[in-house]
């Protein structure tokens, strides 16, 4: 009895997260600062542990499909998660939108910016950045905002591709372009701009970014990886994502 009550108690005073679980996560470098925060909070709460590996979507299906160990998928489109479901390698039960995302046109330069449209078709500018269109949902998107407003040939040399939109992020930060199509969670912190100058792309001009939430079929049994999905669609985690300029599905 003596040694139950012992065990009861070492029990009660272990730390949270000695109790809590881990899970791994695979994030679209878009939503790689509001899943560091999400992650954080819940974290905070659940005792469970998160490590995060961000990356473009492309890249990152293509990492999955060979085999790496992630047991959710924070994707920046709906067409990976559902790839991913017909590969039979994730939960079509559990996918879910929940974020949609903002294009923006920014410059590290203050006064650079006003109206994107106009500087865009002014042209004075030697580089912009923009993701890879075929791997991240962001740089289709660039590249629909550039072909809505007649301007895909005008712009075509002056383009630098990255990756994936930390690297076309980075691109605009170091001057190496003077300006860059990017993700408004980017440049944006607590519904504030970081820095610099934006110009917020109107949604007529491209498809709208809904990113969909999956769980991968190497969590299917992760009570940690469970846990996120379901406090990924409470008021506490919209708010969060409020603030880094991500809109409500």
């Amino acid at each position: 009895m003596a040694k139950s009550s012992l065990l009861l108690a070492l029990l009660v005073t272990l730390p949270l997260t000695a109790l809590g679980g881990e899970a791994r996560i695979a994030v679209a470098a878009n939503f790689a600062a509001p899943a560091e925060a999400l992650t954080k909070t819940f974290s905070a709460s659940s005792g469970h542990t998160y490590a995060l590996s961000a990356s473009s979507t492309g890249k990152l299906y293509a990492q999955i499909s060979h085999g790496a160990p992630f047991d959710l998928l924070l994707s920046a489109d709906q067409k990976t998660p559902q790839m991913l479901i017909d590969d039979g390698l994730a939960s079509a039960a559990s996918r879910f939108t929940y974020a949609k995302g903002t294009l923006v046109l920014w410059s590290a330069d203050d006064a650079m910016l006003g109206d994107g449209a106009t500087v865009l078709r002014a042209g004075n500018f030697r580089h912009l950045a923009i993701a890879a269109p075929d791997l991240a949902p962001y740089g289709k998107a660039a590249e629909q905002t550039l072909a809505a407003l007649g301007l895909s040939n005008a712009v075509k040399a002056k383009l630098v591709t990255g990756e994936n939109i930390a690297q076309a992020h980075q691109f605009a930060v170091s001057g190496n372009a003077e300006l860059g199509f990017i993700a408004w969670s980017q440049v944006m912190k607590g519904g504030q701009l970081t820095g610099g100058s934006v110009w917020v792309v109107p949604t007529d001009l491209y498809q709208p970014i809904k990113q969909d939430a999956v769980l991968l079929k190497t969590g299917a049994d992760n009570e940690a990886a469970k846990a996120f999905l379901t406090f990924l669609k409470s008021e506490t985690a919209q708010a969060i994502m409020d603030s880094y300029g991500y809109r409500r599905p």
